[in-house]
């Protein structure tokens, strides 16, 4: 018998070690997961708009930035393939994007299941072949008939997924049910045996509350970010809610900004000391993080916000310090 390979923890590579995003705060790089929610709750909606994101570069829902491009390939079993195309085109016009160049790739199979071992050969040769950033299996109820309470049936099940990720390098995303809008931890409703939760990397839960949409987002190697309300627009795609009320917030003013930056440039730091440092309600610095995200503005290392010093102009008052200027 030759024994298993064995390595330091040291000598580890560490850009190995270090966990990186897919698409920023919502998907972690290579992840398996779930989009998950309650009926009717826009989670094919979330699983296309993540696909449209990923394939284009283009901030997911206009908000969170993506680390890695590539293809996407879906499977969409309750779906024909002109509903995959409608929706698609309604999220590419929101997004700027031409849909001809768009890499996402739909199975046109009438049937996939990955619970029968000639259809999981199959879907591991056209992975090989597109090389997809991304899969994404819509809904999981469609794709088999093993027993979801069973840990023996739906173990066998995950570990094929599982093994289709390492050996491919691939994001896997399951739309998926709970049981009900939860009020503790989403993953633990999940319709199914406990082991879909434990297999999980990154999971995305779209549940109610108080009538209004909420993303709430789960991962293994990352931190977990507060939810998130969010709307199907009527122009159909999902775009990320400020509330009903008309008013901003009192301190939206533009100097909480260049305050927020230079408190960054100053000294990095984690999002909850800024928000003791700023005295700030946490709805509001969420939407300023996430615009300055997606300007560039900002970025997220090691687990601290990291700032980049603004143009001259944008230098107030409000900061820390004052820089001197150049003769």
């Amino acid at each position: 018998m030759h024994p298993f390979p064995v390595v330091r923890v040291g000598r580890i590579a560490e850009r190995e070690a270090r966990p990186a995003w897919l698409v920023e705060s919502l998907w972690a790089e290579q992840a398996v997961g779930f989009i998950a929610g309650t009926p009717k709750s826009c989670k094919t909606w979330l699983a296309l708009e993540l696909a449209v994101a990923v394939a284009s570069g283009r901030p997911c829902m206009g908000r969170f930035r993506v680390h890695q491009r590539g293809h996407v390939l879906l499977v969409a079993a309750e779906d024909t393939p002109g509903a995959v195309r409608h929706r698609v085109e309604c999220i590419a016009r929101a997004r700027g994007v031409d849909l001809r160049r768009l890499g996402v790739g739909l199975i046109d199979a009438p049937a996939l299941r990955l619970d029968q071992e000639g259809d999981r050969r199959r879907l591991e040769a056209t992975v090989a072949h597109i090389r997809p950033r991304m899969l994404i299996l819509d809904p999981l109820v469609r794709l088999h008939r093993a027993d979801e309470n069973s840990a023996a049936d739906i173990s066998a099940l995950l570990a094929f997924l599982r093994q289709l990720q390492r050996e491919h390098a691939v994001a896997i995303a399951l739309v998926h049910h709970v049981r009900k809008s939860p009020a503790g931890q989403p993953g633990q409703a999940l319709r199914g045996s406990g082991d879909l939760h434990a297999w999980a990397d990154s999971n995305l839960f779209l549940l109610r509350r108080k009538d209004r949409l909420q993303l709430h987002a789960e991962h293994r190697s990352h931190p977990t970010p507060d939810p998130i309300p969010v709307e199907l627009d009527p122009t159909l795609h999902l775009k990320v809610s400020e509330g009903p009320s008309p008013q901003p917030p009192p301190d939206t003013d533009p100097s909480l900004v260049n305050r927020l930056l230079w408190t960054l440039i100053a000294q990095p730091c984690s999002r909850a000391e800024l928000r003791q440092h700023l005295h700030i309600r946490n709805e509001t610095l969420g939407r300023i993080l996430a615009e300055l995200e997606v300007d560039g503005r900002i970025t997220r290392k090691n687990g601290l916000l990291v700032a980049t010093p603004p143009p001259p102009s944008t230098a107030t008052k409000a900061g820390p310090s004052r820089r001197p200027t150049s003769r």
